[in-house]
């Protein structure tokens, strides 16, 4: 019996992967709080993880908390109390919230931001992450048919937007 990787192994490997999720789903003004929120609470309840498990899918569970818990205290704020956030918690970026150099980043994260919940989360979870429907359906709620049907019709808005927008 191999045992659980150190939980520093974990870190190494799967931290990059929640950095995009927490990113995708809030931006970068809250991402970094979020992706430290995720691993003290995964460090915490490492010990407890069944040997076996899908660690990437588990991350990517306690991100999704993490980043709904945010969106909803900012729910509770002004617009005008956290540059970035709508009253109705929807995020609305700014060019502070870019990931990297390019304005495709913003592009990405306005238009994930335009997605309704589910679809946003059911992108991002399948395409950004990789993880197959099922462990979509796991984290967000619903049936893995429910999922995939939220990531496509995401999709299809994303592609729409896209559309319009050239």
């Amino acid at each position: 019996m191999r045992g659980k990787q150190p939980f520093e192994t974990v870190v190494s490997r799967h931290g990059a992967t929640v950095l995009r999720v927490c990113r995708a789903l809030l931006g970068a003004v809250d991402a970094d709080d979020a992706w430290s929120d995720t691993f003290l609470s995964a460090l915490q309840a490492y010990p407890e993880l069944a040997e076996g498990a899908n660690v990437e899918a588990w991350l990517v569970t306690i991100a999704h908390r993490k980043a709904v818990d945010l969106l909803r205290r900012s729910n509770r704020r002004t617009e005008f109390s956290r540059p970035g956030v709508t009253v109705d918690g929807a995020l609305s970026p700014t060019t502070d919230d870019v990931a990297g150099p390019t304005s495709r980043d913003l592009d990405l994260v306005r238009s994930l931001a335009a997605l309704p919940e589910k679809q946003r989360f059911a992108v991002v979870y399948h395409y950004l992450v990789g993880l197959p429907y099922r462990e979509v359906a796991a984290i967000i709620g619903g049936s893995a048919e429910a999922a995939r049907r939220a990531a496509s019709d995401g999709v299809a808005k994303l592609r729409t937007a896209k559309g319009a927008a050239e």
